[in-house]
């Protein structure tokens, strides 16, 4: 489906070695803040105390919030499960203060705004745990970057796929500068939304791949130059790419204005990732091809004449 069709294909590679420029700049500023700020880990990751109580009525958790702030305890986390009615409060390990200690001052100074709050249940979550989740989640990060590599080589070729690799990978280091330095929360909700960029990127990427791979076996396309074919793919799923990505970014920046607290981590780093997935795709990935020397005969195997017998 296409809403517009362009007639006249866009000069994208001819902007390569500025956007190639570009993206090096925000891959090593994105790099610097991860080195010098860090991530903000979440309780899963750095341990902690995880708490489920529940009202008989509607609680208000803004105002919730505001109360255990003055416990001074750090990043306490507050959302709803389901309805206000049932919440989950996550707290982080204080020094020199027992988890015992710390969900017992927490239920006491709930119980002085409302006495009909009740302790559901309690989670204490050890360091050893959250070295676990780190380890467990470089290892599915790896997982699939593998697959990718593998599923590009054998589908397409060894240029595609580390130009794939090179573009997704700038994806993701881009959503770890961007969390690191404006310090948001990293959560397991975090990490499961660059997981799902990693799909959603390698997705675009192999529909412009498989443009170009047919225009290469074109006839009309034999006497156009490398740049010319790439610009005419790009060119060519361009409405495919807006509608496609419009509809989906619409839905994200609904969840990142309206899902509340729950949902902020996970949306943010969608609304990040699909934003530079499209970038990356068009304007990282393809000029990737022409540094590594794409040609015609990568693609298209050379005919071979047949020789006449001679009676």
């Amino acid at each position: 489906m296409e809403l517009f069709k362009i007639k006249r294909d866009i000069p994208f590679m001819s902007y390569g070695k500025l956007t190639t420029f570009i993206s090096l700049v925000t891959f090593i500023a994105a790099v610097f803040f991860l080195v010098t700020k860090g991530l903000n880990f979440s309780v899963e990751f750095t341990g902690g105390t995880v708490m489920e109580v529940q009202y008989r009525q509607s609680a208000d958790i803004d105002k919730m919030r505001g109360r255990l702030d003055t416990l001074k305890l750090g990043d306490v986390q507050v959302q709803a499960l389901g309805t206000n009615r049932h919440i989950m409060i996550r707290l982080p390990n204080k020094e020199g203060v027992p988890s015992a200690q710390l969900s017992n001052n927490v239920m006491n100074l709930l119980k002085q705004d409302n006495p009909d709050v009740t302790l559901r249940q309690v989670e204490f979550i050890g360091p050893q745990v959250g070295d676990e989740l780190v380890t467990n989640g470089l290892l599915a990060l790896g997982m699939v970057v593998a697959g990718i590599i593998i599923y590009l080589s054998v589908r397409f070729e060894w240029r595609f796929a580390v130009s794939a690799i090179i573009a997704n990978m700038h994806d993701i280091v881009i959503i770890l500068g961007c969390f690191a330095f404006f310090q948001w929360e990293f959560s397991l909700t975090v990490l499961a939304g660059i997981l799902a960029v990693l799909g959603y990127s390698v997705n675009e990427s192999v529909v412009v791949f498989d443009r170009i791979r047919e225009n290469f076996r074109k006839p009309q396309m034999r006497n156009k130059t490398v740049p010319q074919i790439i610009d005419n793919a790009i060119t060519a799923t361009m409405s495919r790419t807006i509608i496609t990505h419009g509809s989906t970014e619409a839905m994200v920046l609904s969840m990142l204005i309206f899902g509340g607290a729950a949902l902020h981590g996970f949306s943010m780093a969608l609304t990040i990732g699909i934003v530079f997935g499209i970038y990356s795709s068009v304007l990282v990935a393809s000029p990737m091809l022409l540094m590594f020397g794409l040609s015609r005969e990568n693609l298209v195997k050379p005919q071979k004449q047949k020789e006449e017998a001679v009676v």
